[in-house]
């Protein structure tokens, strides 16, 4: 069954959350933003709409009743269903973006958040989205130009030869390629990569970035593969293609 929009051709959001307060703000707030939501209140609802209605995205909370929100993904991607989704959570360690991303989440959000950071991270999976496909997110191999990236292994090559990188250059490099063409603030890198619990500040992603970049033989000022944005953060721009 192909994703559902109304009438009007709006994306149909799955909203699927205890809390009647983020329900009540987040809903009418994305339906403002050109969207259409529906709402559920624990898991078991949730997988039920993703099977009648096929929505476009799903935004699930990790804490629900009758059904998390981690078992209601593993179950949809179980049954080959790559609708894009992102995960809320309450915790801010970089494992549970790790364990996300495992689950086959396309990007996850930590509580409490902007709703405008939802958004955006919203329309930045749905750009990314193809559709049947597992996305890039859930992809375990990466390719861009002549940079390789083994997932599982925790292995990067470029032209055949393995690059030495410490992990956090090669997580960096991960998140940054499953979020192409996209500016990644340096903030946000810091909660993907370092999580909340690391008493890092933006020079730490200035320096990852720098190795990545001699790893990579990316000229800054005419690079192949990352990007700064001046006063933003980074973005890859190179193509990738997953497996």
């Amino acid at each position: 069954m192909p994703m559902q929009k109304m009438k009007d051709d709006r994306p149909l959001i799955l909203l699927a959350d205890d809390d009647p307060s983020i329900a009540d703000t987040l809903a009418p707030f994305l339906e403002r933003a050109g969207f259409h939501v529906l709402t559920v209140s624990n898991g078991a609802a949730a997988l039920d709409k993703v099977h009648s209605h096929r929505p476009a995205l799903v935004i699930l909370d990790v804490l629900m009743p009758r059904m998390d929100g981690r078992e209601v993904l593993r179950r949809m991607r179980r049954e080959n269903l790559w609708i894009p989704t992102i995960l809320l959570t309450q915790v801010g360690e970089s494992s549970e973006r790790a364990l996300a991303l495992e689950e086959g989440a396309d990007d996850y959000l930590n509580k409490p958040f902007d709703p405008h950071e939802l958004l955006a991270r919203a329309r930045a999976v749905l750009r990314r989205a193809r559709p049947g496909e597992r996305s890039l997110s859930t992809s375990w191999a990466l390719t861009a130009l002549d940079l390789s990236l083994d997932r599982r292994a925790r292995r990067a090559s470029l032209s055949g030869e393995t690059l030495e990188l410490t992990p956090k250059a090669f997580a960096v490099l991960e998140y940054l390629m499953t979020h192409p063409d996209e500016c990644v603030r340096r903030e946000r890198l810091l909660e993907a990569v370092w999580g909340w619990e690391y008493p890092a500040g933006a020079r730490t992603v200035d320096t990852r970035m720098a190795e990545l970049r001699r790893a990579l033989n990316d000229n800054p000022e005419e690079p192949r593969y990352i990007e700064t944005v001046p006063a933003e953060g980074y973005r890859f721009i190179a193509p990738v293609k997953g497996e």
